[in-house]
């Protein structure tokens, strides 16, 4: 049964989550701009730096600091990286912008590139947060046998590709946005995040304009959809634009402002939504709102990247942090 804009409950009160590990300050001192932080099966450690533009390998036990993909605009090697993405096995993926082309290469645990394609046209940011696009290719997630990504310039929030780059399928509508006459508005407002969820299915998550999740099972088939509250949310949501500046130069597009920063599901199915505000929603599989969280390690950490290791721990960044999920 498809359940369309039910309620979600409100949180009371705030749970704290405080570090309880993170990688050492004289292996962490080696990055410039940790953007993403995650670990495979086997213990190994990835770790993202869109500054460097390198991703680099850290032992299971944090002893040691390696580089596995350099910076280049050859095949095998990346330039102006905006996202990455392990899978349990070790392979992972890395978006960058070549020439400023979007192009997604696939990795061996060591570095060797095992695969890569470039989408067609040319880098159009319209979700932008930090100077970093989060949408088209910012938005990337690796099943270890295909990528999905947020293209709803395509006609669908989801498209899932072939490690080759063939579209596999494309799947969910585009929301109404009250912009429907303004075509470049309205594919920005339904920019997001899909994210994979180990119980199987799909949430997407949109990133910009008023805060709303869906669940999508295996077949791409709508299962639900959650409109966000929060009292911790608001004012962002008070303040969201209802009017949009014209557009003088032909072709120029909209930058729509995110309200959410990213978002990942844990091996239980549920969904945690960090906002551009310090806190993070958690929701069980069924979308229903379990708690608020906040996250506090030398200070309170706003997430930009969300990551869920083998042992259940959360991995996030800024800051190269640890902490237990319950």
């Amino acid at each position: 049964m498809v359940v369309i804009g039910a309620p979600v409950l409100l949180a009371l009160s705030t749970a704290v989550l405080r570090s309880v590990d993170s990688i050492p300050a004289h292996l962490a001192g080696r990055f410039r701009d940790a953007a993403g932080f995650e670990r495979s099966a086997s213990g190994q450690y990835f770790v993202f730096d869109r500054r460097s533009q390198i991703v680099f390998g850290i032992d299971a036990n944090r002893q040691s600091v390696w580089e596995i993909v350099h910076i280049g605009s050859e095949p095998g090697r990346i330039i102006d990286p905006v996202a990455f993405a392990v899978e349990p096995s070790g392979t992972f993926v890395v978006a960058d912008t070549p020439n400023n082309q979007e192009r997604i290469q696939v990795f061996t645990p060591a570095g060797f590139r095992i695969g890569g394609f470039t989408l067609p046209g040319r880098t159009r940011a319209r979700v932008v947060l930090d100077g970093l696009a989060l949408n088209g290719i910012g938005s990337l997630q690796y099943t270890g046998k295909s990528i999905l990504l947020s293209h709803p310039d395509a006609g669908s929030l989801i498209t899932e590709y072939s490690l080759a780059g063939t579209p596999i399928r494309s799947f969910g509508a585009l929301r109404r946005t009250g912009h429907e006459d303004d075509q470049a508005l309205h594919v920005a407002l339904n920019g997001g995040v899909p994210v994979i969820d180990p119980r199987g299915g799909f949430f997407f998550v949109f990133q910009s304009g008023e805060p709303v999740f869906r669940k999508y099972d295996d077949a791409g088939t709508l299962v639900f959809e959650r409109r966000i509250q929060g009292r911790e949310i608001d004012d962002i949501v008070a303040h969201l634009p209802t009017r949009w500046p014209s557009r003088g130069a032909e072709g120029e597009l909209p930058v729509a402002p995110p309200t959410i920063r990213t978002a990942a599901a844990d091996a239980n199915g549920h969904l945690w939504i960090s906002f551009v505000e310090p806190f993070t929603y958690e929701f069980d599989g069924d979308g229903d709102k379990v708690r608020t969280v906040q996250f506090r390690a030398a200070g309170i950490v706003s997430p930009n990247h969300l990551f869920f290791d083998p042992a259940g721990r959360v991995l996030v960044t800024p800051g190269l942090y640890m902490f237990d999920a319950k």
